[in-house]
């Protein structure tokens, strides 16, 4: 359900940046041998918090940071705000049109991206350290100035608009937004981030300003640094950047959701494949149990050759060419997601044995062996997959912050994961696998009328 930060939208390619990027290959193995890494808290004068890591190895700078709300805040009617709103930042702000911005963009050797999921607004810049006051300029003009002159608003509206028209002829695309409604009913999550041709027609300029108004405040405001930058250097930034944005944002406040279960859903296609997902309930991130639950799913369906549905659904029966089990933490609702595709003559077969191995997870939990396991991986793991680039570490403090897990939680994950006992997973498999799921199969109907 949430994209990660790397997926979204990165508009400059530079040469230069490119050139001194191709260094990190060689200095790769280094980082990834790092097992925790330094982070400091700078506070500027008025009052703005990041979280920096200095790394003087490559001669850059990434900065990342968010906004609370997301496409949760578009107003009924105007669906698809916050994605046509940030595909607008860089596209002209302060007194440079579009294409001025992009030239001095390129000249800065800089990269700058925007981005949304359902309950924040990304924002990324990537600057070699020495240009960086140049780049740091443009970024401050980027949030704090952008034009959404009428040239470029409906150019990307029209790329927007586009890629809707061809969703409507996705089969996967159509799915996607039946399966959300099913799941979420009423509840904002169940809308399109898209929008509809309608409703992204509907959005005025006015709307657009008074969206950055609204969102773009210090107050819901989380900033990570990693790369060629000192702390005192980096405390002017924020507030040059930031400083001027108004204290306090106005969100629309938005209800926690409980997923509707127990309901199986058929969206008929004439595929070769046939793509099952199911829906069991989640953990919420604060919960005491959300690591015994993370082991629990790694060991179901979250380890790609290791878990059981893999062994099982691939290995034994070659059923399907992956299966996967994934908890999915939002802001307002939590949940554990299993998935597959198979061939549309075997889709019953296929759901039947998914079934079987959830049915004996929540019955029987896992061995002893099968928990060690899966705890050396996940401590093991961690710095190969969070903290193996300076994009990867400036995403992950964000995902801290966002988390409210503090600036010490890469000392203290590992004694939350080596505290996990067996009954302390088999406890959540129970609770998380007994439940009716939510199914849906997307493709065509079965010879028996059924599909599970």
């Amino acid at each position: 359900m949430m994209p990660s930060f790397e997926a979204v939208r990165t508009r400059v390619a530079i040469p230069a940046l490119t050139m001194v990027l191709s260094l990190l290959f060689l200095i790769l193995p280094a980082i990834t041998a790092r097992a925790a890494v330094t982070i400091q808290e700078v506070k500027s004068d008025k009052g703005i918090t990041a979280w920096l890591v200095e790394d003087y190895s490559v001669p850059i700078v990434t900065v990342r940071f968010v906004f609370d709300g997301g496409s949760t805040q578009d107003p009924p009617g105007k669906e698809g705000l916050a994605n046509l709103i940030t595909g607008l930042f860089d596209e002209g702000a302060g007194d440079l049109d579009s294409e001025a911005f992009q030239i001095r963009l390129d000249d800065a050797g800089a990269e700058m991206h925007f981005g949304q999921t359902h309950d924040n607004i990304y924002g990324a810049m990537r600057m070699l350290a020495e240009q960086k006051d140049e780049a740091f300029d443009l970024l401050h003009l980027a949030v704090q100035s952008p034009r959404f002159d009428t040239g470029p608003v409906e150019r990307i509206r029209g790329q927007i608009l586009a890629g809707i028209a061809a969703s409507e002829r996705d089969p996967q695309k159509v799915a996607a937004t039946k399966w959300a409604e099913a799941l979420y009913g009423g509840h904002p999550y169940a809308r399109p981030d898209e929008g509809t041709k309608e409703s992204v027609a509907a959005i005025t300029t006015d709307d657009l300003r008074q969206f950055h108004r609204a969102m773009f405040a210090r107050d819901g405001l989380h900033v990570a640094v990693v790369g060629a930058i000192d702390a005192a250097t980096l405390k002017t930034r924020l507030d040059a950047v930031f400083g001027g944005l108004p204290e306090h944002q106005s969100l629309t406040p938005v209800a926690d959701v409980d997923l509707k279960l127990g309901n199986e859903l058929h969206v008929p296609y004439d595929l070769p494949q046939t793509s099952i997902q199911m829906a069991y309930p989640g953990v919420p991130r604060d919960a005491p149990d959300f690591y015994a639950a993370v082991l629990m799913n790694e060991i179901l369906g979250g380890g790609t050759f290791t878990s059981r549905l893999f062994g099982e659904v691939r290995e034994k029966r070659g059923l399907a060419y992956n299966v996967s089990s994934g908890l999915v933490n939002e802001d307002h609702v939590s949940a554990l997601m299993v998935g597959t595709a198979t061939r549309s003559d075997r889709a019953t077969e296929t759901l039947g044995v998914v079934r079987d191995v959830i049915r004996r997870m929540a019955d029987e939990g896992p061995t002893e062996a099968e928990l060690a396991a899966a705890k050396t991986y996940m401590v093991g793991a961690y710095a190969i997959n969070n903290l193996d680039s300076s994009g990867a570490i400036a995403s992950t403090l964000i995902e801290l912050q966002l988390a409210k897990l503090g600036i010490d939680y890469m000392q203290r994950r590992v004694g939350y994961i080596e505290g996990v006992t067996l009954q302390d997973v088999k406890a959540v498999a129970k609770k998380l696998l007994t439940p009716e799921p939510a199914v849906m199969i997307l493709g065509p109907a079965q010879k028996d009328g059924s599909a599970g």
